[in-house]
């Protein structure tokens, strides 16, 4: 998984050689001027290449001069080196726990990539990557295999080196710094207009034309299925969120200040490097109290599976909502064909769902299913779906977010120490040899 506190392996934990206390390091300047490769240091079982270093020391050297901070060569060599050590220690970890990485997060990471890019597969990401320089794909995905695998880790070292009880939390509650705990909450439709890679000035002007026509359907009131179903044409394909309750502080800054500014209904635009972003503010929550939706929901499932193949299914999931659109009743179709036994013994009934718990095709329908209506079949990992939304409530969870809030606060504050004392005795218990040029 992505861990919510991973800090970049290259800059995590960073501890001077005076700070190392028992580990054992000799060190002299090593020379990254010879073009040939070759091993600087031996970590446990593990190398560090001088072409490793020599590529930390060129990411770290940006990041200073990014952030205007001043060091000279010898000490960004000394820090990066000083990551890898880390780094490589940490993989070594990894691999005697048989840390397995899952493939569905890092390819949904490729594909966010990717989307960022305006591209829209995994394969036009890899041929794109790859025409640049070859093995850019792997290397990219092997980074971000090794950046989840170090998060976990460091989620499980958390989560038995810092302990926080009950009564730090009501401390910290009480506490003034908790009154900015609670921020104005926004729920908002949010479309992006992706440019596409390499953008001339005609593709821009396209794809404006492409944002005012969703403006103009968003005032219309027309809902977010509708306007990514009515907009197929343009390339890269539209893409759009309904946000729920959302708060203010997860939002951009800039966009942030301008949803601040807008009526109930209202709508604005920011333009990105990867495109414009059409906002519709739908409602908001200005007194701090957190609001989730939830939907009673219901659904018709016909699986794809050895004994039914897509086509077979399909044909028979149509067949059940031309039923539907005759006048049966969902609740008696969905006891008597939907291939989800548990639900079909409730006639179909799912109970009150909340955001995340389940499959993004079955979430988003749900979410554009007006309450008493029933979507159009739709296809997920499970099969062919048709749902029917009962009812729908907001849940007021105030108390159970400034408790979880106050937790990865007074976490954040924890973190840092607890992650060096970590890596501290990590490289206590190391072989580490470097060697002189």
């Amino acid at each position: 998984m992505q861990g919510k506190y991973f800090i970049r392996p290259l800059l995590a934990g960073l501890l001077t050689i005076s700070s190392l206390g028992t580990a054992s390091i000799a060190m002299a300047n090593i020379s990254t001027s010879q073009s040939t490769d070759g091993i600087v240091a031996v970590v446990n079982d593990k190398v560090i290449l001088k072409s490793e270093l020599v590529a930390a020391i060129a990411a770290l050297s940006t990041e200073y001069r990014a952030n205007h901070i001043n060091a000279t060569p010898s000490q960004i060599q000394h820090m990066a080196l000083d990551g890898l050590i880390n780094h490589k220690l940490q993989l070594g970890m990894i691999e005697r726990l048989g840390a397995v990485p899952n493939d569905d997060i890092i390819n949904a990471q490729m594909l966010q990539i990717a989307h960022s890019q305006g591209l829209q597969s995994l394969t036009q990401l890899q041929s794109t990557l790859d025409a640049q320089q070859k093995g850019s794909y792997a290397a990219l995905r092997n980074q971000l295999i090794e950046n989840a695998a170090i998060a976990a880790l460091w989620q499980h070292q958390a989560s038995e080196r810092i302990r926080i009880t009950d009564q730090q939390i009501k401390a910290f509650l009480n506490s003034p710094e908790a009154k900015s705990i609670l921020q104005p909450q926004y729920h908002l439709i949010h479309i992006r207009v992706p440019y596409k890679a390499n953008p001339s000035q005609s593709d821009m002007t396209q794809a404006q034309q492409v944002a005012n026509q969703v403006t103009t359907a968003l005032q219309n009131g027309d809902s977010l299925n509708a306007i990514l179903n009515n907009i197929k044409d343009y390339q890269p394909q539209i893409q759009g969120a309904d946000t729920g309750f959302i708060s203010q502080s997860a939002l951009p800054s800039d966009l942030a200040q301008k949803i601040a500014q807008l009526p109930t209904g209202g709508l604005t635009y920011v333009s990105t490097p990867q495109g414009i972003d059409v906002v519709k503010l739908v409602e908001k929550n200005e007194q701090g109290h957190v609001l989730i939706p939830e939907w009673r929901t219901s659904h018709i499932l016909v699986r794809v599976d050895g004994t039914q193949n897509n086509a077979m299914a399909e044909q028979k999931i149509n067949a059940l909502y031309h039923e539907l659109q005759k006048g049966a009743n969902f609740a008696q179709l969905a006891a008597t064909y939907s291939d989800d036994t548990g639900s079909a013994q409730q006639r179909g009934s799912l109970g009150w769902v909340s955001e995340g718990q389940m499959v993004p095709e079955f979430e988003s329908m749900m979410k554009n299913t007006s309450k008493g209506d029933y979507s159009t079949p739709f296809r997920s990992q499970f099969g062919w779906h048709i749902l029917k939304v009962d009812d729908i409530r907001k849940q007021d969870v105030t108390e159970q977010y400034r408790t979880n809030i106050a937790r990865e606060m007074i976490f954040n504050r924890m973190a840092p120490q607890a992650q060096e004392d970590w890596i501290e005795q990590m490289r206590a218990a190391a072989h580490i040899e470097i060697f002189n040029e």
